[in-house]
C-alpha cells in the first residue's frame, strides 16, 4: 500500500512539472530583452474582483504586460492594472512603524516595549507606555520584534488586476509581459587542422538571466537579429569568460531553426529551467568540418608595420556548415604535436546568413613584417594630387606565403602605375595580392591620382 500511495505521489509530482512546462514559455532577444508567456487556470468570482501573479521578473516592463481569457474573452474585462514592487526589507519595515509599537532585545538581553519614535542615525528612540523615552545603540540591538508585515509591503513583484468577470469561474487565462535583465549570445569554439585547410567548429549559445526570477520547466526560444527598441540601449552584461571542454564530442541538434519575419528564430526541443541570476549554455549546433583557407593581410590603416593572420570559410552546405550563424565571439585552438590543444586566437562574428563569407582575425604574424613609405607627393592642381607609394614585405618564415596588401582612398582616384596588378573591392578600397619568398622580400610601387 505504502508503494502504491508513493507511485501515484510521484506520477502527480510528474503531471504537474509537465503541466509547468506547457505553461511558461520564454522568449529571449540578443539585446537584454525577453518576452515571457504564462498560461495559469484561475477561480475567478464573478462581478468585480482583483487576482495578483505573484513570482513575475523584478525587471519587468510594466507597460508591455498584457492579460487575458483564453476561455472567455468576450465576458472578462479588464478595469485596472497594477505592478507591486515595494518589497520588504529591514530599512522598510522600520519607516513603517514610526509611531507604532514594537519590541526590541538587547545583546544583554533587556526588552524594551513602545512607541517607535526615530530609526535613523546610530540609535533607535522608544517612548515607553509611561511615556519615557529610552535611546538604544543600534550596534547594541540583538534584533526586533514587530507585530506582521507593514501594509503595503511584498516578498514578491506582483502584478495585480481589478477584473469584472460575467463569464464562468474556471478560466484559463495568459499572461505576457517584455522584462530585461536576460540576454544571450552565440560562442564558437573551432580546432583548425593540422594542414590550416578545414576547421571543425561547433556552436554554444550563454543565456544570462538577471531579470529577478526564475523560469521553471520553460519553453525556450532564442532570436537572432536586430530587433528595434524605443527605449534607451541598457548596460549590457559583464562578459564571462570560459573555457568550454569536450570541444570534439559531438552532440545531437538541440535547437530547431527557422526563419522568423526578418530574423532567425532558435527553439529548444526541450524545457529548460532558467534560475535566477544564472549562466546557462546549451549547444547550438554539433560540431562541423568546414573547409578554411590562411590570409595574411597587411592594412596600414589598422598596423602600419604588422601583418595580421585570418582564417576565412564560406557558410555554405558545400564547404560543410551552411546554417545561419548568430552573432558571437568564436574561439580558435589548434593541436599541437603532443595533440594538446593550444589557443591562437579568437574574434566577434556578425549574424552571418547562408552563404556568406566568415573571416576571423587571430592576431599579427611573428614572421612577417610591412613597412609602407611615401615616396613622393606632386600636386597636379588645387583639388588634385599625384602620389607615389612603395610597400616592402618581408618574409622570415621557412616557407613562401602570399600576403594581400589592403590601400584606402577617398574622393576621386586612378591608379596610374603599379608593379603588381590589383583588385577593387569597392569605391574606395583596392587589394594586391602579393607572393614573398621564403626568407625575402618582395617590394610593392604604385602612382595613384587623388582629386577632391
Amino acid at each position: 500500500m505504502k508503494n502504491f500511495i508513493r507511485f501515484i505521489w510521484i506520477l502527480f509530482l510528474i503531471l504537474a512539472e509537465s503541466l509547468a512546462a506547457q505553461n511558461l514559455s520564454l522568449t529571449i532577444y540578443n539585446q537584454n530583452l525577453a518576452l515571457v508567456r504564462e498560461k495559469r487556470t484561475l477561480s475567478l468570482k464573478p462581478g468585480i474582483s482583483t487576482i495578483s501573479f505573484t513570482n513575475v521578473a523584478g525587471r519587468i516592463d510594466p507597460t508591455s504586460v498584457h492579460f487575458k481569457s483564453l476561455t472567455s474573452p468576450e465576458k472578462l474585462t479588464i478595469l485596472e492594472q497594477n505592478y507591486e514592487y515595494d518589497l520588504v526589507n529591514a530599512d522598510k519595515i522600520m519607516r513603517k512603524y514610526l509611531g507604532k509599537n514594537i519590541k526590541l532585545v538587547t545583546k544583554k538581553g533587556e526588552v524594551f516595549d513602545g512607541k517607535l519614535l526615530t530609526a535613523s542615525g546610530s540609535n533607535i528612540v522608544i517612548q515607553d507606555e509611561n511615556g519615557e523615552i529610552k535611546i538604544i545603540r543600534d550596534n547594541t540591538v540583538e534584533h526586533f520584534d514587530f507585530p506582521e508585515l507593514p501594509e503595503g509591503l511584498i516578498t514578491h513583484p506582483t502584478l495585480i488586476w481589478l477584473i469584472e468577470n460575467q463569464g464562468p469561474k474556471n478560466q484559463q487565462t495568459e499572461i505576457s509581459y517584455l522584462t530585461h535583465g536576460i540576454n544571450w549570445h552565440a560562442e564558437y569554439v573551432a580546432v583548425v587542422g593540422q594542414t590550416e585547410k578545414n576547421l571543425d567548429i561547433s556552436g554554444w549559445v550563454s543565456i544570462e538571466n538577471q531579470s529577478g526570477a526564475t523560469y521553471t520547466n520553460a519553453k525556450l526560444k532564442l532570436v537572432a537579429g536586430e530587433v528595434h527598441q524605443i527605449q534607451p540601449k541598457t548596460k549590457p552584461f559583464p562578459e564571462t569568460r570560459r573555457t568550454l571542454m569536450g570541444i570534439e564530442k559531438t552532440i545531437s541538434p538541440q535547437f530547431e531553426e527557422k526563419a522568423f519575419f526578418e530574423y532567425h528564430l532558435y527553439t529548444l526541443q526541450r524545457q529548460t529551467t532558467l534560475k535566477n541570476n544564472q549562466t546557462k549554455q546549451i549547444s547550438l549546433f554539433p560540431s562541423a568540418i568546414t573547409r578554411t583557407k590562411k590570409l595574411f593581410i597587411y592594412d596600414h590603416y589598422k598596423n602600419d608595420k604588422k601583418i595580421g593572420v585570418y582564417l576565412e570559410f564560406k557558410n555554405s552546405k558545400k564547404d560543410g556548415l551552411g546554417l545561419p550563424l548568430p552573432k558571437g565571439k568564436i574561439r580558435v585552438y589548434k593541436r599541437d604535436t603532443d595533440k594538446a590543444l593550444e589557443f591562437i586566437g579568437e574574434d566577434l562574428i556578425d549574424h552571418t546568413p547562408v552563404d556568406e563569407n566568415v573571416r576571423i582575425f587571430l592576431g599579427n604574424a611573428f614572421d612577417l613584417v610591412g613597412n609602407r613609405v611615401e615616396k613622393s607627393s606632386k600636386k597636379i592642381s588645387y583639388a588634385a594630387r599625384e602620389e607615389e607609394y612603395e610597400i616592402t614585405l618581408k618574409n622570415h618564415k621557412k616557407e613562401d606565403v602570399k600576403i594581400v596588401v589592403v590601400e584606402h582612398f577617398y574622393g576621386d582616384w586612378k591608379i596610374l602605375k603599379h608593379s603588381y596588378p590589383f583588385v577593387k573591392k569597392d569605391a574606395r578600397t583596392i587589394e594586391f595580392t602579393i607572393p614573398v619568398p621564403a626568407h625575402g622580400k618582395a617590394i610593392l610601387s604604385y602612382t595613384v591620382f587623388r582629386g577632391w
